[in-house]
């Protein structure tokens, strides 16, 4: 008997069926050793070895596979190909007494009869560079999560919890947070002209002023613009027409993967992660029983292999023709630091399309495995090729731009849509440089910049990615547990702290900064990564790490304790006039205001603005009133805010220009006056 262990038991069925009957396949369902739950087990005097226990919940896993490992001919440990699987495997053979050196590891990229055949075929020893990037990232998580966790337990509110990653993933959506609330409108103004040549109209956008780009922040700096261009004559500067190429978009890798399914699928985290794995480990084909479907799906490299690639090539050359095909492969750059020792995401047998598989699989795993099956095909097909026009027209010393796009050959976009969709055609006439052309009319926007938005678990996801905190396996894990500690809350699909969060983040900041550093955190990554590749030793990182950790931690421990209780709300002399009874100040994100002392019985509140005229929404005709940000700036906004953004520094009024009639009277509220404009172009009107 060949007794092969495994991590997930969603996966043994397939496994066994390609091994056949002399091989007995015992999943662990995860590790089965680490370090204990209820006490530090760090040796923080002895080069911070670990003590590792079985997990008590393991212990009648781990007394069955010590009975079937003695009836064995043959061990092999095929855990999953990464650092977490490496570190089974070797618990796998302590446990057991193995070999040290013994070629008992197997791991293949993906669960088919072929790499799970090679690679019983082909074992080899347990490679200790993984093994020792896992302890030390298991290390310094241990110390960091149990030391700290407590502390804030004591100095906040019982039941905190703080991690390596989590606590600086945390951080991101804090620091996201207050650059919102601190974030002050900025006026600009857009400036557009319509041409025409031979009665064909065109549109283009000021870009230039002198050869510099123009940005232009009040109507009295348009009023200036308008002088000139109004005036002058308009001469094509330059004309540009060349063929633009557009690549092909990389392979899936985990955190590509895991964002494109929470942001076009709308899937959760959860959901996404069950799907993966099912995926991966075989799921349900009515009436071929359980397949798995695609290959290993925690991974940040974009390799793929020459087999998959010709595979890709023969499907892409029979669906849609040999122009479809580049002819050389497509490569792709994988991220430095990348983990590279297995595939980016992909289908194993391409007999299973989307079309194919209409109907005979779960709906869900249908739309991510449409995704993955999608992309790969993409990755290998030819670049897109697009008639790419722009001309420049000069007015005065102000430069103008027409540009237009035309997709000429569809390339890979014929299974896989761009990022942003391409402008339709190219809506330009026939132009050569120093020809006149004739200008219609100008046009003018006002508009205001906006504030950051809040991270979405996928863009969170993302940005943990470019800021290189933690793995992409890790992701998921780490958002939830800030859900479950109640750091942050969903607001509809948008992802804010809650003042716990914020608490907890600020706290962590004072008295361990290195620990809260983005770049700190991204660098110790590099750090294990270089234990892997054999080039440093996790001890040394742990002691780099710990050496000021520690003076850290004591510092802290002799703070004052931090307070959550809000201050009791101010009373006022108000009385709430949908339910009668008093109201109080309360301070808000937009500084104090009025609420109901019935408060949640009653839910009204009151602005407390000094300004309190109000005008009307110019764009959807709603309640326009003043407000404050969080500097104390006022400005004026919709009632119907998010759906309607409109935001200006004066007061739009209902009432219409005596003058020239038009709907565009403004007040403006200044520190010693008052005074009413009209933005109408050319009206003039004015009044104090």
């Amino acid at each position: 008997m060949k007794l092969v262990f495994i991590e997930g038991p969603g996966k043994r069925d397939p496994i066994k069926k390609y091994l056949g009957p002399e091989y007995v396949v015992f999943p662990t369902k995860g590790h089965v050793r680490d370090l204990p739950a209820n006490s530090f087990a760090i040796d923080l005097d002895n080069n911070f070895e670990p003590t590792y226990e079985i997990i008590p919940s393991k212990k009648s896993t781990v007394a069955e596979l010590k009975k079937l490992a003695e009836k064995a001919d043959a061990i092999y440990l095929a855990s999953d190909p990464d650092r977490e699987g490496e570190a089974i495997a070797w618990h796998l053979a302590t446990i057991l007494g193995l070999d040290k050196n013994a070629p008992v590891r197997t791991a293949f990229n993906e669960i088919s009869k072929k790499a799970v055949n090679a690679s019983i075929q082909n074992p080899k020893p347990i490679n200790y560079n993984l093994v020792n990037a896992q302890q030390g990232r298991r290390v310094l998580d241990r110390i960091m999560g149990y030391k700290l966790s407590p502390l804030l337990s004591k100095k906040i509110q019982s039941r905190l919890s703080a991690g390596r990653v989590q606590s600086v993933t945390l951080k991101l959506i804090v620091d996201r947070e207050k650059a919102i609330q601190a974030f002050v409108p900025q006026e600009y103004w857009v400036v557009s002209a319509e041409l025409s040549k031979d009665k064909q109209k065109f549109k283009a956008d000021l870009i230039q002023y002198k050869d510099k780009k123009i940005e232009i922040h009040s109507k009295e700096e348009v009023d200036d613009v308008l002088k000139t261009i109004e005036v002058a004559d308009y001469v094509v500067s330059a004309v540009k027409r060349q063929i633009a190429y557009s690549k092909p978009p990389a392979p899936y890798i985990t955190s590509s993967l895991q964002q494109d399914a929470l942001s076009k699928l709308k899937m959760t985290v959860q959901g996404y992660t069950r799907c993966a794995q099912s995926l991966y480990e075989g799921v349900m084909i009515a009436g071929e029983g359980k397949t798995p479907l695609v290959t290993y799906i925690r991974t940040d490299s974009t390799r793929l292999s020459l087999d998959s690639q010709f595979m890709a090539k023969e499907y892409i050359v029979a669906n849609f023709g040999e122009k479809y095909h580049p002819g050389k492969f497509n490569e792709f750059a994988t991220k430095q630091n990348a983990q590279d020792a297995h595939e980016a995401i992909r289908p194993i047998n391409l007999k299973y399309t989307p079309e194919y598989l209409q109907g005979k699989i779960d709906k869900q795993y249908l739309k991510l495995y449409t995704l993955i099956f999608n992309r790969f095909i993409a990755s290998q097909m030819s670049w897109a090729q697009y008639d790419s026009l722009t001309v420049d027209i000069s007015a005065g010393d102000y430069k103008f731009r027409a540009s237009g796009k035309a997709l000429i050959f569809e390339g890979y976009t014929k299974i896989v849509k761009p990022q942003e969709e391409e402008k339709n055609g190219i809506n330009i006439p026939s132009l050569t440089e120093n020809e006149l052309v004739k200008k219609e009319k100008i046009k003018t926007e006002q508009k205001y910049t906006k504030p950051p938005v809040r991270f979405t678990t996928g863009t969170l996801t993302h940005e943990m990615e470019v800021q290189g905190i933690g793995r992409p396996s890790t992701y998921g894990a780490t958002i939830t547990t800030l859900f479950n500690r109640e750091y942050i809350k969903q607001v509809k699909n948008a992802l804010q702290p809650t003042e716990l969060g914020i608490k907890v983040t600020e706290y962590l900041e004072e008295y361990f900064k290195s620990a809260m550093d983005i770049k700190f955190t991204a660098d110790m990554e590099k750090e294990l990564d270089d234990v892997e590749l054999g080039k440093a030793k996790w001890q040394d990182i742990v002691e780099k790490f710990y050496s000021d950790f520690s003076k850290q931690l004591d510092y802290a421990s002799k703070m004052s304790n931090v307070s959550l209780t809000k201050a009791a709300p101010e009373p006022s002399d108000v009385k709430c006039e949908k339910c009668g009874a008093m109201m109080v100040y309360r301070d808000g994100k937009f500084g104090k205001f009025l609420a109901c002392s019935n408060y949640p019985q009653c839910k009204n509140t009151k602005n407390l603005n000094s300004i309190t005229e109000t005008g009307i929404c110019p764009k959807c005709g709603g309640v326009v009133s003043a407000k404050h940000n969080k500097k104390g700036t006022t400005f004026f906004g919709c009632e119907n805010y998010p759906k309607c953004d409109y935001i200006s520094w004066d007061l739009p009024l209902a009432d219409p220009c005596p003058k020239c009639g038009n709907k565009t009277l403004f007040k403006k509220f200044g520190k010693a006056k008052q005074s009413i404009y009209c933005s109408s172009k050319g009206c003039g009107y004015a009044k104090n």
